[in-house]
């Protein structure tokens, strides 16, 4: 996994080409090292990546923001329509850092 942090996100990659297995890892990773991290999840590798693929990290993105951090993909594959409301997909990484920050705007508000 490639790790990129900056002073307000994190944005980390796979390296293979197994997304389940990065979804797995992702998941017994981010609790113990990055949960204090705004992450962004960079899956734009997969450029025939399906939703039933982007649902593999719906778990981890619903617990990663109840800890009031952000949780961005970065994949254009998917239909944007199709995907759940509780997770956020963008297809570029510019749009997941400014998703980050107007997020982190609305926490400095107290939304």
């Amino acid at each position: 996994m490639k790790v990129n942090k900056t002073d307000s996100f994190t944005i980390l990659e796979d390296e293979r080409t197994d997304i389940e297995g990065f979804a797995q890892f992702l998941e017994g990773i981010v609790p113990k090292k990055f949960e204090k991290h705004n992450l962004i999840i960079d899956l734009l590798k997969y450029d025939q990546l399906e939703l039933d693929d982007l649902l593999l990290f719906l778990k981890l993105s619903n617990y990663h923001r109840s800890t009031k951090h952000s949780f961005v993909i970065a994949n254009e594959a998917v239909n944007p329509d199709d995907v759940p409301f509780e997770m956020i997909v963008v297809p570029t990484i510019q749009e997941a850092q400014d998703i980050v920050e107007m997020e982190e705007i609305e926490r400095d508000l107290g939304f």
